[in-house]
């Protein structure tokens, strides 16, 4: 069993992306996510790293690409308002088909907001990271070892895929204190034919671009990449199931809202109430499948969020409303308390 040490979950982010050979870093403080930068800060000049505390959000997107289109890997991490900044460059990583990790640690909004845990993104992720049509691998933890565990996996992910993986976590991980492994299974770094190293006039110039001025060229490009997006929904889905081999009710959350609700899947079990929980790991590609499969033998739904509201369309998609889906939420930086998602579930049960 290899040895555990307790770290902070923004901390966990960080060297876990320095074990997966993350070696440039970008990014501009803000709170709740500070920690990733100030790690980066103090681990990356020991290990021959480049860390750069950009001018702004914007800055940091924009280098991240430029690192990206040599064939390194690079992260940058913010909290909401400063994703909001990096949406052009994180359209323009997908136009470009470049590899990139980008960590957001939520925290409560719109605008300015407050510096409290949120899952109010889930949109921004998983719709609208920014203009046109694309999509991110966007990775949900609910623990720090997790934090750690989908920081290797979006790294070799986006390797893969040529596409920016997102780490979407919540302020409370972020912050929170757990014992964990750092012995990570890394998988070695692709080839990448395709980036800017130099030829040495040895090989045909590569160019790395987002720009196709022919109608006919850019809708290839976009019907190509959306082949690939097929293929990360076919192979690359992630979700937990907890107690729903007999369930009449389903929990769908992520995240720290998961945490809370299998507390009060644990005591509502002791009530005789048969509920059990759909966990999903990937926002994107979302599992659709277990919970078509839940619609077919459960009562009702009930998603729990750390929103007004969000994760719950993509639940109704997946069952096509055949099952009653409700909502159990908190905003504004609160979180449900387990005695609140017992209520809403015993409620389902009447």
């Amino acid at each position: 069993m290899s040895e555990k040490i307790l770290m902070k979950g923004n901390e966990a982010i960080a060297e876990a992306a320095i074990a997966a050979g993350c070696r440039h870093y970008f990014g501009y403080p803000i709170t709740p996510q500070t920690e990733v930068a100030a790690y980066m800060a103090k681990k990356m000049p020991k290990i021959g790293g480049t860390f750069l505390q950009a001018e702004s959000e914007i800055a940091a997107i924009n280098m991240v690409y430029g690192v990206s289109s040599t064939g390194k890997r690079v992260m940058t991490s913010s909290s909401s308002p400063g994703i909001s900044l990096k949406g052009e460059g994180l359209s323009y990583l997908a136009g470009a088909d470049l590899p990139a990790l980008v960590v957001n640690v939520q925290r409560g909004g719109p605008g300015l907001g407050g510096i409290q845990p949120s899952q109010s993104d889930y949109f921004q992720a998983t719709r609208g990271a920014g203009h046109g049509d694309f999509h991110m691998i966007v990775l949900a933890p609910n623990s720090v070892q997790e934090m750690a565990q989908l920081t290797v996996k979006g790294f070799e992910l986006a390797d893969t895929y040529r596409m920016t993986a997102m780490i979407l976590a919540d302020g409370t991980l972020g912050q929170m204190m757990e014992p964990i492994s750092l012995d990570f299974d890394i998988a070695p770094a692709p080839a990448k034919p395709w980036a800017t190293t130099g030829t040495k006039m040895e090989r045909p110039h590569n160019i790395v671009n987002s720009l196709f001025l022919k109608p006919e060229e850019l809708e290839k490009h976009n019907f190509l990449r959306y082949d690939r997006y097929r293929t990360i929904e076919e192979n690359e889905v992630m979700y937990e199931e907890y107690m729903m081999e007999d369930a009449e009710i389903c929990v769908a959350a992520f995240g720290i809202a998961s945490r809370v609700s299998k507390n009060a899947i644990n005591e509502a079990r002791k009530q005789g109430i048969k509920v059990g929980m759909i966990r999903p790991i990937t926002l994107w590609p979302f599992p659709k499948a277990p919970f078509m499969k839940a619609a077919e033998k459960v009562k009702a739904i009930l998603s729990v969020e750390l929103s007004m509201g969000q994760m719950i369309e993509d639940v109704k998609l997946a069952c096509e409303c055949k099952v009653p889906v409700t909502l159990c939420n908190r905003v504004g930086g609160m979180i449900p308390s387990p005695d609140q998602v017992l209520k809403a579930i015993c409620d389902l049960q009447k």
